[in-house]
């Protein structure tokens, strides 16, 4: 029996060198199964990290021409998905996407920051105005860092699970989403020698935390892998910690995958031969 394809708005930049973003998102989504509909925020030489002088092309009047061109075809998508944004003015047209394409399911990914750092390119005025992104979602993935900017709390360093609980259950206050999902994952979580996520279901107010082993590497492009993972599973009617479960383990063999194989960080993860596994 044929099972007509989902479709997602994927709205993240194009890196042109280096494993992330838009480079990983596409391959994720299509092995699972789900048609990436690219909307391009900007286009970069290399991603940012690792990489000097790199080049970056804002691509935001070309987005809105993009999204009108889609509305006078009367597409209709399965999802939205967005993460990193070049500018405040893209924060506008992502909310004006959730308006005319989001009644099924939207994913943001807060893309601000990592390691205790914001991300050059965001202001604070950038990262404030993400807050009003994060209430018309279904589901955010921020990492740890992303959490804390969002909740207004100074960074720690070695937060506890509860700590992280506490945050998770506050950003899902923040939700005001009336769809099926109603979900805080915070990514990135060291735990002794494991690296994880933690799920707060908001409906339900239940946590769970799913880990793997930690690869002592940090390989940029995983935050994407993951939430790609995520969507491109629950799409496909997997349970969200489940879903979670799948994208860790995949990031935590991949890792150390790379690792073996000596790729350069900056490179990103070795993915492309690892993809089968997510089918199994």
């Amino acid at each position: 029996m044929y099972n007509k394809l989902k479709k997602a708005i994927c709205i993240h930049d194009i890196s042109c060198l280096g494993r992330c973003s838009m480079q990983v998102i596409t391959p994720m989504l299509s092995v699972l199964g789900v048609e990436p509909c690219v909307l391009p925020t900007a286009l970069l030489s290399t991603h940012t990290g690792g990489f000097d002088d790199f080049t970056f092309l804002d691509l935001s009047d070309e987005m809105i021409k993009i999204l009108n061109h889609w509305k006078q075809l009367n597409l209709e998508f399965d999802a939205v998905y967005s993460g990193f944004l070049a500018n405040e003015k893209q924060i506008d047209i992502v909310n004006n996407a959730i308006d005319d394409f989001g009644e099924q399911l939207v994913l943001v990914d807060p893309v601000m920051g990592d390691n205790g750092h914001v991300y050059s390119t965001y202001t604070p005025l950038m990262c404030e105005r993400m807050k009003y992104l994060v209430s018309r979602a279904d589901i955010i993935t921020p990492n740890v860092t992303e959490a804390y900017i969002l909740a207004n709390r100074p960074h720690n360093d070695k937060p506890d699970i509860d700590e992280l609980k506490d945050i998770a259950a506050e950003l899902g206050d923040m939700i005001q989403t009336k769809h099926k999902y109603s979900a805080v994952v915070i990514t990135g979580i060291h735990k002794a020698d494991q690296i994880g996520a933690l799920i707060y279901d908001r409906k339900s107010n239940n946590f769970d935390f799913v880990s793997a082993p930690r690869c002592d590497c940090f390989f940029p492009g995983t935050g994407d892998i993951f939430a790609s993972i995520l969507l491109g599973k629950i799409l496909n009617d997997e349970n969200i910690n489940i879903a979670a479960r799948i994208a860790v383990d995949f990031i935590s063999e991949t890792s150390f995958y790379t690792r073996k194989a000596g790729t350069p960080t900056r490179d990103g993860l070795e993915f492309e031969n690892q993809l089968y596994k997510l089918n199994q």
